[in-house]
């Protein structure tokens, strides 16, 4: 059993929240992620640290599925069922002669954290990009503000800062001359896919971290399986950070869809309970 010691709902739907893991904690580093069970019998979901100290890990989700909405109504003092972890290889972090930019959109920037800080330890000049769908779903800006050289924030709305997607601040520092070492890109699999496209014009090395489906996360069932370089890798043992030019995305958005219609099921369930349970 895991305590839970901070949860906080930070934007609409989408929720901090921290776990009493000493082992996970003194072990992770960043690019990792963690396998989480609310209850003894529920499903496994996979979890990107988004934080680790002493003996606390956080996470951020957004509540998409069962699982998800469950995890939503635990409480600080009470327990999750299981956590293993740290699981994934690390993200590589060195020095390079150019600039890093590291991009979030959406609950993807929560995962860029803790690698946006290590790479800025080495002395990297780091330029950050968050992405959202709009204002009230951004948040940790002054997070990395504290940390980055430099912090671009877009909006598919406008309804803060730059109207447009993480491509347009991109295009913005690539017109500029910005000499640009690497992109490290986590979020929506088509914002993913979207930044490699642009990238690779210019041979910008471009890293992703893949959100295939997942289920034991140690190797042993294959349902992570994805496409890189024409060669099958497991997103939880080679990832999940690959080489954002060689992943056939394509095959990504089809695996990801299999389980959609009952996702969107069970969710309009629970909906519709909270519905009736809030006008009772």
């Amino acid at each position: 059993m895991f305590k839970i010691t901070y949860k906080e709902e930070i934007c609409p739907t989408i929720f901090a929240m921290k776990f009493s893991a000493p082992f996970v904690a003194r072990n992770a580093k960043p690019g990792q992620f963690f396998i989480l069970r609310v209850y003894e019998k529920g499903e496994r979901i996979p979890l990107t640290i988004a934080d680790y100290e002493k003996d606390e890990i956080t996470a951020i989700f957004q509540t998409v599925g069962l699982t998800t909405y469950l995890l939503s109504y635990k409480d600080v003092g009470e327990y999750v069922s299981d956590i293993v972890g740290p699981l994934g290889t690390p993200s590589e972090i060195k020095k390079y002669d150019g600039s890093v930019v590291i991009i979030g959109g959406g609950v993807g920037i929560a995962p860029i954290y803790p690698i946006v800080r290590e790479f800025k330890k080495l002395g990297n000049k780091v330029i950050t990009i968050l992405g959202a769908r709009s204002k009230n779903l951004l948040f940790w800006e002054e997070r990395f503000k504290n940390i980055a050289d430099e912090v671009l924030i877009t909006t598919d709305d406008g309804s803060y800062s730059m109207k447009g997607f993480v491509t347009d601040a991109l295009k913005i520092l690539i017109d500029r001359g910005e000499k640009i070492s690497q992109v490290t890109a986590i979020g929506p699999p088509i914002m993913m896919r979207n930044v490699c496209n642009l990238t690779k014009p210019y041979n910008i090395k471009t890293i992703v971290s893949l959100n295939s489906i997942m289920v034991d996360g140690t190797g042993m069932c294959g349902v992570c399986r994805v496409e890189v370089g024409n060669e099958t890798k497991l997103t939880c043992q080679d990832g999940p950070e690959f080489d954002g030019h060689l992943v056939n995305f394509e095959l990504l958005f089809e695996r990801l869809k299999m389980y959609q219609a009952e996702e969107k099921m069970i969710m309009n369930y629970l909906e519709e309970k909270r519905r009736i349970l809030n006008a009772n």
